[in-house]
Formats: C-alpha cells, sequence, structure tokens
C-alpha cells in the first residue's frame, strides 16, 4: 500500500510540475529584477536602456525568423520570449513600486500559460496519436500470431488425421486378409487395384 501511495504522488508531482513552469519562469524573473532594483537598478538610466536594447534586439531577431523562407519555430519562439522577459525585467527592475511589477508579471504570466497551452495540445494530439498506433500495431500483430497459431494446430491436426487413417487403414487390410475365404486373385481380376501379397495360408 505505501508503495503505490508513492507511485501515485509521483505521477502526481511529474504531471504538475510542467503546469508550474510559466508561473515559476515569471515569479523568478520578477523576484530578481526586484533584488536588482534593491540594489540600484531604481532611476539609472543606463540599467534601463541597456535592457531596452537587449529586449529590441531580441524582438528584431524574432521578427527577422519569423519572416525569413527558412526560419524555425522554436527560434522564433525563443527570441520572442527573451524580448518579453528583457522589458519585463528591465521595467520590474526599474519601476518605484510594485503595482506595475506585479500588472506587468500577470500579463506575462497568462501569456506565457496561452502558449504552453498550445504546445500541450500539440503534445498529447502527438502522445494520443503514438498510443494509438502502438495499439494498431500490437492488434495487427496479435492477429497475425492467432493466425499462425490456428494454422499451426491445423496442420498438427491434419497429420495426426492422416497418421491415424494410415494406422486404421494398415488395420482393415490386415483384418480382411485374415478372412477365411479371402482370394487376392479373385480381387485383382474383378480390376480391384492390386493389393499386397497375402498371408502364407495364401501363398502357398
Amino acid at each position: 500500500m505505501p508503495m503505490k501511495e508513492q507511485t501515485t504522488a509521483r505521477h502526481w508531482l511529474t504531471a504538475a510540475v510542467p503546469k508550474a513552469a510559466p508561473a515559476l519562469a515569471t515569479s523568478t524573473v520578477l523576484i530578481l529584477a526586484r533584488i536588482w532594483n534593491a540594489n540600484g537598478a531604481q532611476h539609472s538610466t543606463g540599467d534601463a536602456w541597456l535592457m531596452a536594447v537587449l529586449a529590441a534586439g531580441a524582438a528584431i531577431a524574432g521578427s527577422s525568423s519569423a519572416a525569413g523562407f527558412n526560419g524555425d519555430g522554436t527560434a522564433t519562439a525563443m527570441a520572442f520570449t527573451a524580448a518579453g522577459t528583457l522589458a519585463f525585467a528591465g521595467v520590474a527592475a526599474y519601476a518605484d513600486g510594485l503595482p506595475l511589477p506585479l500588472l506587468l508579471w500577470a500579463i506575462a504570466t497568462v501569456l506565457a500559460y496561452t502558449l504552453a497551452a498550445r504546445y500541450w495540445r500539440i503534445d498529447r494530439r502527438e502522445a494520443l496519436t503514438y498510443d494509438r498506433r502502438t495499439v494498431e500495431r500490437h492488434e495487427d500483430h496479435r492477429h497475425i500470431e492467432t493466425v499462425e497459431v490456428i494454422r499451426a494446430r491445423a496442420q498438427v491436426e491434419s497429420a495426426q488425421a492422416g497418421g491415424a487413417y494410415a494406422t486404421a487403414l494398415a488395420a482393415a487390410l490386415t483384418a480382411r486378409a485374415a478372412l477365411p475365404g479371402f482370394d487376392p486373385a479373385a480381387l485383382a481380376a474383378s480390376g480391384l487395384p492390386e493389393l499386397p501379397p497375402a498371408p502364407e495360408e495364401y501363398t502357398a
């Protein structure tokens, strides 16, 4: 019983951690930005310009990747995510109070969950498709195995039936040859197939 409860708890944690990842990410950025704010970033124009330039560069890179013919969707998403994170961190570190950083944190968290939900749906759809194909392959293999088992049984039963028929035929021929008045020559003369040599009592 404890083992089952431990397995269930582990499964629940494994499923819950990815769901909490967007909130953990935005909360970490907010906490680090406020720590930076307390250590000199507040009203620091140079720090604000640095974050603005980095955010703008990441946004330009994302736009270029999205507009390119050979653009990678993952690279584009990472570039825009970096741009939003840098902008959020810059504003949270530069602002005086908490209301604006908290508002930005809430908006960033909602956007993060909106984007993550799309990828979760794709992953769930792919997982369901994979499971369905796996079940179909197992069913096909099971059908083939069933057919092969039936065929093997039929062959064994056919061989057994042939052996039983040969044994019965030999017994019948032996019993017929032992009957009184049995004349192989008369049977051969009537056009029947040639029979094996008769027992000694008829060969004399």
